[in-house]
């Protein structure tokens, strides 16, 4: 996730635009540009190689440890605007000699590393839906912050969030 650039994710987010609003990146692509899982309103989904080009994905290519969180487009947006996923030079990568796993330079797995990066991206579309909107939601929302972002990691948008908060609690 470190190395995707901000015009792989402009091409991802072309991709998106059209076919689906949330996106998975599968962690054993070959190349430095990973294949990506679009999912659409309806649950269909498609593939697409490292080229866009339409994919027919191995049976376990999108689940697991072969696969990153859930993005949704306002978090790939968010991505694009902070200048892509990448984060200090320490997590550079390495396969480990176990199982073709992906580790940073200190022997963790980089997964907590994309959990980390996609929580802070959701952390970003959060304030900046509460930000925008600050006007029209109700007073004490804030104190609901854990369960947006709850919902967000599961692929709710910052406004479908904030309004399933809104009408479990206001």
């Amino acid at each position: 996730m470190d190395s995707l650039t901000t015009a792989y994710l402009k091409d991802v987010m072309g991709k998106m635009e059209v076919y689906g609003d949330r996106v998975q990146f599968g962690l054993a692509s070959p190349g430095p540009r990973p294949y990506y899982q679009l999912t659409n309103s309806a649950e269909k989904k498609m593939a697409f190689d490292s080229n866009n080009h339409l994919l027919h994905p191995k049976e376990d290519e999108f689940t697991g440890a072969n696969a990153t969180p859930v993005f949704t487009l306002e978090q790939i947006k968010a991505a694009i605007a902070a200048g892509g996923f990448r984060s200090s030079s320490s997590t550079r990568t390495a396969s480990s000699s176990a199982g073709g796993r992906v580790v940073s330079r200190s022997g963790s797995p980089r997964g907590g590393a994309v959990a980390m990066k996609a929580k802070d991206l959701i952390d970003a579309a959060r304030y900046e839906y509460f930000r925008s909107n600050r006007q029209a939601l109700p007073d004490g929302i804030g104190e609901h912050t854990a369960e947006i972002t709850e919902l967000m990691l599961k692929g709710s948008s910052a406004e479908d969030a904030f309004g399933e908060i809104v009408k479990r609690h206001f």
